[in-house]
């Protein structure tokens, strides 16, 4: 099943037991999704792009929890989290980053570049690079 389709599906689940949270989270998502859909006239978004959507929403949520602590935005970033892909660990960033130096790779945009594709954290995957090439 398609992400997209996960949503949706969720969403009615969420409508249909009056979860107020989870329906106007995935609400808002499934309105970012169809303003893309409509703005690139596309009928379905892939999954890398509906990702885009829920790694910008998990940010914003976790930038609102920073400065509040809001309690209902920490029940939204964990309904976020459960579409994303499980991020790496530090400790799967730190060996990722000495096994791409060991290889002769020291420049820092290179290093990053490796991390592009990888659910990682980038703020953490930036510390661990600058920390580890000083």
């Amino acid at each position: 099943m398609k992400l997209k389709e996960l949503i949706s599906k969720d969403y009615m689940t969420a409508f249909k037991e009056k979860n107020v949270v989870a329906k106007n989270l995935l609400s808002v998502v499934k309105g970012e999704i169809q303003t893309i859909e409509k703005n690139t006239g596309t009928d379905c978004l892939a999954d890398e792009e509906v990702l885009k959507i829920l790694n910008k929403t998990a940010k914003s949520l976790k930038e609102v929890i920073a400065t509040s602590g809001d309690a209902e935005s920490k029940l939204q970033l964990e309904i976020v989290e459960s579409y994303l892909p499980k991020q790496l660990s530090k400790d799967e960033i730190v060996a990722k980053v000495n096994e791409i130096v060991a290889s002769g790779v020291t420049n820092i945009g290179l290093i990053m570049k490796e991390f592009a594709t990888l659910p990682a954290d980038k703020k953490i995957v930036s510390e661990v690079v600058k920390e580890i090439t000083k």
